[in-house]
């Protein structure tokens, strides 16, 4: 059975760690493009940056700015690196999804409690190399779906 996606969560985006990059990336987003920042991103030790809301609504699809240059400190490898850009999809049911990459022997990895304590991040890379990343709703900040939709 296909996986569930309920929403795009958000588009995950590289910028260099350094202070001075960090603030160029606010200054971007925020004064140019007018995106509101997230005040609820967590600290993510080694990966500056922000979590920006695309559109008027908080409850809205974000980018997250990370910031790393080559491999990050959250990175298990080269290829297992949380901040390799990415596309994030909301799910109905993590555990589900993973059942379904299994039976189609599809690749992934995963990190847990990143961000927040019940957060679980699969990550995928799809028949051209893009990733993708897949949580479950309510688990990552995921506030625009509900189930009920």
């Amino acid at each position: 059975m296909p996986i569930k996606v309920l929403e795009l969560h958000h588009h995950g985006i590289r910028i260099g760690p350094s202070d001075n990059a960090v603030e160029q990336a606010r200054h971007f987003y925020s004064d140019v493009l007018g995106l509101e920042t997230d005040q609820g991103r967590p600290n993510i030790p080694g990966i500056p940056g922000f979590w920006m809301y695309v559109g008027n609504e908080q409850s809205s699809a974000q980018i997250h700015l990370m910031g790393a240059e080559g491999q990050s400190p959250m990175a298990r490898s080269e290829k297992e690196d949380p901040t390799i850009p990415h596309v994030a999809l909301a799910v109905e049911n993590i555990q589900e999804a993973k059942r379904t990459l299994d039976q189609e022997g599809v690749w992934y990895w995963q990190i847990k409690g990143l961000v927040g304590d019940n957060s679980d991040q699969v990550f995928v890379r799809d028949p051209f190399g893009n990733v993708i990343e897949l949580h479950e709703i309510g688990t990552c900040r995921c506030n625009k779906a509900t189930l009920d939709s």
